[in-house]
Order: structure tokens, then C-alpha cells, then sequence
């Protein structure tokens, strides 16, 4: 079937995702950091994609190995929750390297080995294109960053044959919920100005996340994008349309909204 290149291989997505995969006879080399476990028969590549080194070091491997590329699929990608304020500057620049500069230092490295009718497949989430909520703002952020990123690829790598797609999830149930939960908790003791907003914030939050879905949708939608003869460039799977209506509404109305709930 061909040969993909997967980052974040041992997270939820990424097992489910290489496990479809492998299943439907692709060749998956799996991008992860030290002392992970990846799926059966994910050709491992200890890589951290914050490290340059570490990424030059993955490509000679597999350009040895395989030669070649048939896709790249990014599902490397942190989570994390507090006050704009609030959140120190070492967490809130991580959050860039990893869900933003991560994908572009892989692509820039691996594009290469990529063929002419080669797609790249990039994770976002449902909330790149929608207005920044209040204390998830720098994922948000981050998010939103990566899409534009990904439009200019798109309008780049289309002169070369290469096609781009961008998976947008609502929740979906990996350890990111549980980071979530556990970001939520720490900024709710920790907060020292948002001490009465907090855990209204953490129910709202709370009730947007028990709709989720299996990392196995991700997997099908990647599998989607990867077989279509002309891929879309975005995917939405499981979009909560609360959401969807709040963007909606003209900006000062979001405002309002927000303050009423979460306002004491």
C-alpha cells in the first residue's frame, strides 16, 4: 500500500492510527520520545520533535531504510490549560514547540522522501477556526497557528503534487482527556485571580468532553484522507455544536456570554 511516516506513534491516535494501518498493509515508521510502547509492527524511531538533532538523526534511518515516503501523518501534539496571565513562560512556549514547530521541522526534514501524489496529514482540533475560549486560550492559540501553517503548506506543496489535509477532532478518548482533566485541577488550585471563575469553568469543560470518540475515527478518517483520490483538506470529526453556535455570534455577544456564565 505505501509507506507513512507517523509522529506522536505511541499516544491514543497515534497506536490506533498505525494499528489501521498496518492492518491495511502500509509500512509505518513510528515517530515518539524514549520509553514509549507503539503498536505491533510500528517500525519505532525514538525521536523528539522538539530536538533537531533527533529529527536529522529519524531521517537518515528511514531515508536508508525505505527510501522514500508515501505520506507523512502528524499526531504528536500537548495539551495544556491556564490563565493567559497566569502561565509561565516554559510551559507556554512548549506548547508551540511541539503542536506548531514539531510539525514543521518533521515536514521540512522529511518532505524529500515524499513523491509526487505524497500527502501530509496534520491533527488540529476543533477549535483552530473558532474564537479563543477563556483559560484554554494558548492550545487554542497554538491550534490556530498550526492551520495557517498548514494552508500556506497546501498552496505550496500543491506545485509539486504533494496534497495537504487537516483533521479537525472534538474530544477524543486518549490521554489528552486525562491531561486535560489534570491541567483543569491544577489551574483550579493554583489560580490566584480566577479563583471564583474556575470550577464553573471545569464543569462546562467537563460536560464538553463526555462526548467523545474513539481514537479508531481518527484512524478511519486518516485512511479517508489517504485513499481519496482527491483528498479534502479538512476533515471534522465529532464537532460539538455548542461550539460551532457560540462562533456564530458577533464577538462582543461571545464576550457577554462567557463573563455571564463564568462570573460569579
Amino acid at each position: 500500500m505505501g509507506t507513512v511516516l507517523l509522529t506522536g506513534a505511541c499516544g491514543g491516535m497515534g497506536r490506533a492510527i498505525c494499528a489501521m494501518l498496518l492492518e491495511k498493509g502500509y509500512t509505518v515508521y513510528g515517530l515518539d520520545r524514549k520509553g514509549c510502547t507503539p503498536a505491533d509492527g510500528v517500525r519505532f524511531v525514538e525521536c523528539d520533535v522538539t530536538v533537531p538533532a533527533a529529527i536529522d538523526a529519524a531521517f537518515a534511518r528511514i531515508q536508508a531504510e525505505a527510501g522514500h515516503l508515501d505520506a507523512i501523518v502528524h499526531t504528536a501534539g500537548i495539551y495544556d490549560l491556564d490563565s493567559l496571565l497566569e502561565m509561565d513562560e516554559v510551559r507556554f512556549t512548549r506548547m508551540f514547540e511541539v503542536n506548531l514547530f514539531g510539525v514543521y521541522r518533521v515536514n521540512r526534514a522529511f518532505a524529500p522522501l515524499l513523491s509526487g501524489g505524497g500527502r501530509i496529514i496534520i491533527t488540529s482540533s476543533e477549535l483552530a477556526p473558532l474564537d479563543p475560549l477563556p483559560f484554554t486560550g494558548v492550545y487554542a492559540v497554538t491550534k490556530a497557528a498550526l492551520e495557517k501553517y498548514a494552508y500556506s503548506l497546501r498552496m505550496e506543496v500543491g506545485l509539486l503534487g504533494i496534497s495537504v489535509s487537516v483533521i479537525r477532532p472534538g474530544a477524543v478518548k486518549t490521554g489528552l482527556l486525562g491531561d486535560s482533566t489534570r491541567a483543569l485541577d491544577r489551574f483550579c488550585e493554583t489560580t490566584q485571580l480566577y479563583r471564583c471563575n474556575a470550577q464553573r469553568f471545569k464543569r462546562i469543560v467537563n460536560s464538553v468532553e463526555t462526548n467523545n470518540v474513539a481514537p479508531e475515527a481518527i484512524a478511519k478518517t486518516v485512511c479517508k484522507a489517504l485513499t481519496a483520490r482527491r483528498p479534502a483538506y479538512v476533515y471534522n470529526v465529532n464537532r460539538n455544536p455548542l461550539l460551532r453556535l457560540l462562533n456564530l455570534l458577533p464577538d462582543r455577544m461571545q464576550v457577554a456570554i462567557i463573563r455571564a456564565i463564568l462570573k460569579p
